[in-house]
Formats: C-alpha cells, sequence, structure tokens
C-alpha cells in the first residue's frame, strides 16, 4: 500500500491497515529508524499483561535445563 506525506508531514493510514492494527485516533506509536526503513509501532498501555502468554509453548525451558543438568551428572559419576 502506498501513502502520500503531506506539506505538513502527516501520512494517512490506510484504512485497512488501521483495523488490522487496531489503530484509533489518538492511539500513541513509536517511530523506530531502521537504517533507512522507518517501521511505527503502537504503544501498549499496559505491556505486562498484554504480553501475559506471549512466550507459552509446550516445552519449558527450566525443564530442559534441569534435564541436561541431571544427564551431566550421571556422565561425571561414571
Amino acid at each position: 500500500m502506498n501513502a502520500k506525506l503531506s506539506q505538513k508531514g502527516w501520512i494517512v493510514i490506510p484504512s485497512a491497515l488501521r483495523e488490522k492494527y487496531g489503530l484509533k485516533p489518538g492511539v500513541d506509536v513509536h517511530i523506530i529508524d531502521y537504517g533507512g526503513v522507518l517501521s511505527m509501532v503502537p504503544i501498549s498501555k499496559n505491556p505486562i499483561s498484554e504480553s501475559r502468554g506471549f512466550l507459552k509453548g509446550t516445552n519449558s525451558l527450566t525443564q530442559a535445563l534441569l534435564n541436561e543438568h541431571k544427564l551431566e551428572q550421571e556422565r561425571d559419576k561414571r
């Protein structure tokens, strides 16, 4: 999708993208410069609760580390 920058530096975000990302009037965003690429990222009002379950998975890193540690101890005993 293309957009045009106005004389005042404003840009209109196409409605399809506003709906897709839940961008409403008054939403704060970060503008990030990735060395030639600009990225607009909405600012979360409560990032802790909004990211709950984000890293949820079937494998536990803690359990994997405990298992690896147990295997190392068994190898050391031999």
